[in-house]
């Protein structure tokens, strides 16, 4: 700007690093400290989380604006981390053996004189090949959601805010069914049998064998800090790939990167059942899931905006 004399006067900006932003970040840190050492204890993860949360905040005005956005996708990771706090099991009884029965009777396949769940087919089936690959298309589950989102940020706003809701919607209702409904995976009935344990420790299950092949711990050290055993159906797993596909496909993103999410997407419904982490039943509730929250932010949305 340029006053009468002719001199050049800068316009003040927001002070990126003024008393509010600072109380305000400083505030909800401790708070979140506080409520997770109140709820499950204090653990390093929490301060990793915070220190680049805050990290992003102040850094620059786009990195603020990019961990703004992405507050979501923190939201719904504490959430799920809190769930410890609160074992769905406390709520409503845990269905183990129907779950196994309707399995059977609905997916059940035969093998001599015996009928199998896929789970158990697959036990009996299992080869270092489809281990691997389980393993691989398992751990895409966190990256490729989080990559898209950050990808249709910097291209697409609009579609990431719609993605964004799709997928934090997507789990409060796997959340809410997860206590309505708490469900046994299949790996506890092969260990434990159809007998409720309470405090039944996480398992890799089939995984295992992919950290065997590679003499490695990424998935035992994933599940020994899972937030919920008995949290099978729905399998969320199976509505990431979905969520991401349709968005990715909307968005009209590279053809090569939707080819890509294409082909994770049955890896992922397939890997759930071959590591007895998730019946089939699991896997479609996990889809249904998923249409219904594209259907609500699509249809429901728009007619709350117009």
């Amino acid at each position: 700007m340029i006053n009468n004399l002719g001199s050049t006067v800068s316009i003040a900006k927001p002070d990126f690093y003024g008393p509010k932003p600072l109380l305000m970040m400083l505030g909800l840190s401790v708070g979140y400290l506080l409520l997770s050492r109140y709820l499950i204890g204090f653990r390093s993860e929490q301060v990793v989380l915070l220190v680049i949360t805050n990290g992003f905040y102040f850094f620059s005005e786009s990195t603020r604006k990019f961990i703004t956005a992405f507050s979501i996708f923190i939201v719904y990771w504490i959430l799920f981390d809190y769930m410890k706090a609160f074992p769905n099991y406390n709520y409503n009884s845990v269905h183990i053996k129907s779950l196994y029965e309707l399995e059977k009777s609905i997916f059940g396949i035969h093998s001599g004189p015996a009928r199998l769940t896929p789970n158990e087919f697959w036990i009996k089936h299992q080869h270092p090949f489809l281990d691997v690959m389980s393993g691989l298309f398992y751990l895409t589950w966190i990256p490729l959601p989080l990559s898209l989102a950050g990808y249709l940020f910097f291209k697409n706003r609009p579609q990431f805010f719609n993605f964004a809701f799709t997928f934090l919607l997507v789990n409060l209702i796997g959340f809410v069914i997860y206590y309505l409904y708490p469900a046994a995976p299949p790996w506890y009935s092969q260990q434990y049998g159809f007998k409720f344990i309470a405090n039944t420790p996480g398992n890799t299950a089939g995984l295992s064998r992919f950290d065997s092949f590679f003499n490695v711990g990424i998935f035992r050290s994933i599940y020994a800090k899972s937030s919920n055993v008995f949290a099978a159906m729905p399998s969320l797993h199976s509505s990431y790939p979905l969520i991401a596909l349709y968005y990715a496909v909307k968005s009209k993103i590279n053809q090569s990167v939707v080819v890509l999410i294409g082909i994770t997407l049955p890896g992922i419904w397939f890997a759930a059942v071959y590591t007895s982490h998730h019946y089939v039943l699991d896997v479609l509730a996990g889809i249904s899931c998923a249409i219904t929250g594209i259907i609500i932010v699509r249809y429901g949305f728009r007619k709350i905006l117009s």
